[in-house]
């Protein structure tokens, strides 16, 4: 009897633990999610799809794999001038999100490069640090 009472306080203490331990877990695929639906969905379309001939498309786009290097500034500092994605010719500005920290900008491209039909390799946080600081010592 005292056994069985003792594996069931044993029990008990691990499924508390494992709610709590989720309670605190980020699911990094899905802040990407959602830090994509807070600043890039309005323009980008929920699916990827862009915005005619004004926003160019993430989905299936050749810009991610031909523009890997730039990608994390473009996301903090913004884009102007002309660019071509698909083909296709886009001259629609992008603001930056400067308030986004590395983590941040690293969820968001890794849903951009795993989801909307696109399957790039995922960004380390090492990579988007390099490439910020890249970016940084061009605009100083």
């Amino acid at each position: 009897m005292l056994i069985k009472t003792k594996f069931l306080h044993y029990a008990a203490g691990i499924a508390a633990l494992l709610t709590l331990t989720q309670c605190f877990y980020t699911d990094k695929q899905n802040e990407g999610e959602k830090l994509y639906t807070q600043y890039c969905a309005n323009c980008h379309m929920d699916d990827g799809s862009g915005l005619r001939n004004l926003i160019p498309p993430l989905a299936g786009a050749d810009y991610l794999e031909n523009h890997r290097d730039e990608l994390a500034c473009i996301i903090q500092h913004g884009q102007t001038g002309n660019i071509v994605v698909n083909g296709k010719n886009y001259n629609q500005g992008m603001p930056g999100f400067e308030h986004l920290n590395k983590g941040q900008i690293t969820n968001i491209l890794n849903y951009v490069q795993t989801n909307f039909g696109n399957s790039n390799p995922r960004f380390t946080i090492q990579e988007v640090e390099k490439q910020l600081l890249k970016c940084r010592h061009l605009l100083e």
